[in-house]
């Protein structure tokens, strides 16, 4: 039997902004997980950072369309916010990764994108904010998630981003995708260590003139079991960057995208009359 602090969905939309309380529901016509459609919002909140405003939105965010014979008629799932958040995602990680990493070419930059919102990167984020916890499932999608499914959760986390945006603005995205994606450093070197940033800054520098790279291993430590490398990279006599890594290649890699990521004068007198502050 149906538990009466269930709300409809249009009674929330229609009370929304003088809704106290920080839990919100969706109606459920199924005796299965009876308490499933309810959301704590002080709780998700607290888990992405972000106030939401119109809860109505992030209920359908959360809603997953194996959930939908579940819930009354009339609610829609989270596929259209998927849809809207991986759009979203894909220009704010350009948007980043043009800005930083002034030096790389457009064929490397493309790359570099597509490693980080790849399906495991999306569902690896969407874990560390617990976001499991909150998506409305059905029980196959449950044992789904429960066997290691990552599409699930990559989706949802995609949703979320549409959420954000519709509810807060772009600015308010973009602080949440930074602050759950691109702030991760470990997040950031693994999509690094996937390309070929040694090439990439050999063609830079001979396209300019400028010769060969040259890399030297500064320092060594740590356990045989873990050892630790910091490498140095010079064009020239000036130092471009400096990489640390598990091995001397990728040391070196990092070294490399250090060189190419406009932080250094290589990279920024060739772009900085197309710079422009975010």
């Amino acid at each position: 039997m149906r538990r009466n602090v269930f709300h409809h969905i249009k009674d929330l939309l229609q009370n929304l902004r003088g809704k106290r309380g920080t839990r919100s529901t969706i109606d459920t016509i199924s005796p299965m997980r009876e308490t499933a459609g309810e959301i704590d919002f002080r709780e998700l909140e607290t888990r992405i950072g972000y106030h939401p405003v119109n809860r109505a939105v992030f209920l359908e965010a959360l809603l997953h369309r194996s959930y939908l014979p579940f819930v009354t008629p009339g609610h829609r799932s989270n596929e259209r916010l998927e849809f809207l958040g991986d759009s979203i995602l894909n220009f704010l990680v350009a948007d980043h990764l043009y800005r930083t990493y002034r030096g790389m070419g457009e064929g490397e930059l493309t790359k570099l994108r597509a490693r980080l919102v790849n399906r495991r990167v999306l569902a690896q984020r969407a874990r560390s904010i617990n976001l499991s916890e909150f998506l409305l499932l059905s029980p196959s999608a449950l044992q789904s998630l429960d066997g290691g499914s990552e599409s699930i959760l990559s989706d949802g986390f995609e949703a979320l981003i549409g959420a954000i945006y519709l509810d807060g603005g772009l600015d308010k995205a973009r602080e949440f995708v930074n602050r759950t994606l691109l702030s991760h450093e470990s997040v950031l070197q693994s999509a690094l260590m996937d390309d070929n940033f040694k090439s990439a800054l050999l063609e830079h520098t001979q396209s300019h003139g400028l010769g060969v790279p040259r890399y030297v291993t500064i320092r060594e430590e740590g356990p045989d079991h873990d050892r630790r490398f910091t490498v140095e990279v010079y064009v020239g006599e000036q130092k471009m960057g400096t990489g640390t890594g598990r091995s001397k290649k990728d040391a070196e890699q990092a070294a490399a995208a250090v060189a190419l990521s406009g932080k250094t004068p290589l990279a920024i007198n060739d772009h900085n009359e197309n710079d422009q502050s975010p």
